[in-house]
């Protein structure tokens, strides 16, 4: 939404768009200490609640599993197989349908997810046996014999646990498992790009450990780490490989590296030490190999469904939160009513795309534009950084001339798009255009030039002022958008409107920056007692309509502005 400017030789100037600047502050503060501990102390309750959103649906079944580890479930014998973190059962099942005489133990922390495992169709008392347990704390041996499981699998189980409680889970899972018994286990791997995207958002708890938004956690491992956490608690190498594959979205024209590291264990003992030691080093150790393990995993054939492609791991990759994860509210101000779509509470508080919510100022921008139509009555408006709910635009939309809703946030923009068309009126669907604009990105301003080149009378921005590295290019971008002051015949001059709750950046920063673009404060709300405007305009809008009366929050304010 915001792009970086610079000022060369006095002269205010927008930079290039190899330059633009990132809408979230680079600086990374990571998760504090007071969310660490509620994270950690509510971790069942964040899984339980994904599992109440998205049941069985989320992740796609493991198929992929004979396939890779078929050697392991077959054999001699009727195989006693724990599942680790079982959630909905999507490794169970395929296990169950490729091995029928298997008897699978199927644990989870969330009592949800166990509640799906046995309302599945599937699910037979004689195959399965599912119990809610948290490895970290309760006793696996009460519920299984120990030294009675031949085959242990975790796919993608212990990246959600924190690092310090890891050995917990491995020494608990050593107690049931047979002495030549095996641990299969998929899981993250450091490099993915999921944890690259993680690292420019304050969602870090620790080195390689993040909060995904809904609260959910997720560690990357690296060969180091996997290896003497499980060499520690009493298990060898038997194999390990980094995995990497090319994931293509081509509605966004992007590549993604995908990586994960698969792996197999067995309890150490004398007699397979010496065959750990050469797994380790025909597996582990150089980035080199690491490098050839990948190509060859890839020459192998390994399809789309084994890297576990989903909703959720879409939303590791793109950002994109599946749709149950939206809520629909009701919006009724001043006689206008508008069902919103929008991105539900409970993901709000770790969310880093603010655009995806509806924000207070808002509110009130709109409430005043409904009582006060003729702010943009017959004129050209450009609303900057409107996000998914574009309220204002959509009341602007009934009395202006022309109006043009931005963002620069993709996904914001397309359910913005999706809002207007579902909350207006067929005929002013031509009036209101969504455009995508991150400020100072040239190509992006021109795109709005091309639609209306003569200016804008009307520029609103609401909350767009929370960000100190983005003040430069929101006026910058203004200034270049804006009608000149003797485009009108009439009286009424071009005007940049900002109502926001004044949060990092505070009030003479603004006007220091407005300045330096040519922009002068003409009136303020509320104004204070010494204040030497003397317009009242803004005042006005709050006459004898029971505005006061109904403030969404007393800490909003309203800056008004006009070309020096």
């Amino acid at each position: 939404m915001a792009s970086e400017s610079t000022r060369d030789s006095g002269a205010p100037q927008i930079q290039s768009q190899t330059q633009r600047l990132q809408i979230y502050p680079t600086t990374n503060n990571g998760v504090s200490p007071f969310w660490k501990e509620k994270y950690e102390r509510e971790a069942k309750k964040y899984w339980d609640v994904f599992y109440k959103h998205h049941k069985g649906k989320f992740f796609k079944d493991r198929h992929y599993l004979d396939k890779e580890w078929g050697d392991y479930f077959s054999g001699l014998g009727k195989k006693v197989i724990l599942e680790v973190g079982c959630g909905a059962g999507n490794t169970i099942f395929p296990v169950i349908a490729s091995y029928p005489d298997a008897f699978i133990y199927a644990c989870d922390f969330s009592p949800r997810a166990i509640e799906l495992v046995k309302t599945h169709e599937d699910f037979k008392e004689s195959h399965v046996n599912a119990f809610v347990s948290d490895l970290t704390a309760d006793d696996l041996c009460k519920e299984i014999l120990p030294s009675s499981v031949d085959i242990i699998t975790m796919i993608f189980m212990l990246s959600a646990v924190s690092p310090e409680k890891m050995p917990l889970v491995l020494q608990n899972i050593r107690k049931v498992i047979k002495p030549n018994g095996y641990v299969l286990l998929r899981d993250y791997a450091t490099g993915d790009l999921a944890q690259e995207r993680f690292s420019g958002k304050d969602q870090k708890i620790s080195d390689n450990f993040y909060v995904r938004g809904d609260g959910t956690r997720a560690y990357y491992f690296s060969n180091e780490f996997l290896t003497n956490l499980f060499k520690e608690n009493g298990f060898d190498v038997h194999k390990l490989d980094v995995c990497c594959k090319q994931v293509e979205n081509r509605s966004r024209e992007l590549v993604m590296n995908r990586r994960w590291v698969q792996a197999v264990f067995r309890v150490s003992d004398s007699s397979n030490s010496s065959s750990s030691k050469e797994a380790m080093i025909n597996h582990l150790d150089s980035d080199k190999f690491d490098g050839e393990i990948k190509q060859n995993n890839l020459n192998d054939g390994l399809n789309d469904s084994a890297i576990d492609l989903s909703e959720g791991v879409a939303f590791d990759m793109f950002g994109i939160s599946p749709s149950s994860q939206y809520d629909i509210i009701e919006v009724n101000l001043r006689g206008w009513n508008f069902k919103i779509n929008l991105l539900s509470k409970e993901y709000q508080h770790t969310c880093k795309s603010t655009g995806l919510m509806l924000w207070e100022s808002a509110r009130l921008m709109a409430s005043v534009l409904a009582e006060n139509p003729n702010i943009v009555a017959g004129k050209r408006v450009l609303e900057l950084g409107c996000g998914c709910g574009g309220i204002c635009s959509m009341i602007a939309a009934s009395y202006a001339d022309q109006v043009v809703a931005t963002d620069g946030d993709a996904f914001a923009l397309d359910l913005l798009t999706k809002n207007v068309a579902s909350n207006i009126e067929a005929s002013l669907l031509t009036k209101l255009t969504t455009k995508v604009l991150e400020w100072g990105n040239k190509d992006h301003i021109e795109s709005i030039k091309e639609i209306n080149d003569r200016g804008f009378d009307v520029i609103i921005g609401t909350d767009v002022t929370y960000i100190a590295e983005a003040i430069l290019p929101l006026f910058a971008t203004a200034k270049e958008l804006i009608a000149s002051s003797g485009s009108r015949k009439d009286d009424n001059v071009p005007a940049l409107i900002l109502c926001h709750i004044f949060r990092r950046v505070d009030e003479p920063t603004l006007l220091s920056a407005a300045t330096q673009f040519g922009f002068k404060l003409v009136d303020k709300w509320p104004a204070e007692v010494s204040t030497n405007l003397s317009q009242n305009i803004i005042s006005n809008w709050f006459l004898d309509n029971g505005l006061k009366d109904d403030l969404p929050s007393t800490a909003l304010n309203i800056l008004l502005f006009g070309l020096e």
